[in-house]
């Protein structure tokens, strides 16, 4: 894959701002810059996703709800609500993260239960909401990832995606996006957590990546647009 126009660049990115400090105005922002940049998405926390909604009614970006961020580890009852509690307020896509410890331990009942749990919900919606899963793949062995992307890709998930960006264990790698697309080749890819640089995305890209969460979608695009890839 090779991007060449500003307009391929903008639309794979999930322009995100999950902080805990983010405020009111904060998030006006980041839609005014995803309206403007022509981003795909935003990603916010459940608190300011009515408000996304609000500040984007009428554009084409579409609105993402996180779940479970940034551990993963509440219930199944609890992630469910969670999802549902998005969806209403306005989310298009929801973004959860995955319950680590059954990656972990290679529990695939409770691990697919619980997607297919959430899933259900994000199908039972006209449009249907797409469902993207957290398995924060810095932090596993190669055998968890694998065991993570067979199962998710098992229960008909919309997209894997790499990491929260939160964990100490670092972000998203070209190598697990590899893994990822040739796992589940029939998931989708979203590669999170340190991406910075324009050159950083189109390498995600080209390795099989079909949507790209960052903080820094707009330094990004400048950096395309002024030439300045690294």
């Amino acid at each position: 894959m090779t991007i060449v126009k500003e307009k391929e660049l903008t639309g794979y990115i999930d322009h995100t701002l999950l902080k805990a400090t983010v405020t009111s105005g904060q998030i006006e922002q980041l839609c005014a810059e995803a309206r403007e940049y022509g981003f795909c998405a935003v990603s916010v926390n459940p608190r300011w996703v009515s408000l996304a909604a609000d500040q984007l009614h009428g554009s084409k970006v579409k609105v993402g709800g996180v779940v479970s961020l940034p551990l993963g580890a509440d219930s199944t009852k609890i992630k469910v609500a969670q999802a549902k509690e998005a969806i209403f307020a306005g989310a298009d896509e929801v973004d959860m993260v995955a319950d680590l410890a059954a990656i972990i331990e290679r529990d695939s009942k409770y691990l697919t239960k619980q997607l297919q749990s959430v899933l259900e919900v994000c199908r039972s919606m006209r449009p249907a909401v797409q469902l993207k899963v957290i398995i924060e793949s810095a932090a596993l062995t190669r055998e968890q990832k694998i065991f993570a992307c067979e199962i998710i890709e098992k229960c008909g998930i919309d997209f894997i995606k790499t990491s929260t960006g939160m964990h100490p264990a670092g972000g998203a790698t070209i190598e697990d996006v590899k893994l990822m697309k040739e796992t589940a080749p029939n998931c989708k890819i979203k590669a999170a957590g340190g991406i910075r640089t324009a050159r950083q995305v189109i390498e995600f890209l080209e390795a099989g990546a079909d949507r790209i969460g960052t903080s820094s979608g707009v330094q990004i695009i400048n950096e395309f647009r002024a030439g300045q890839i690294k």
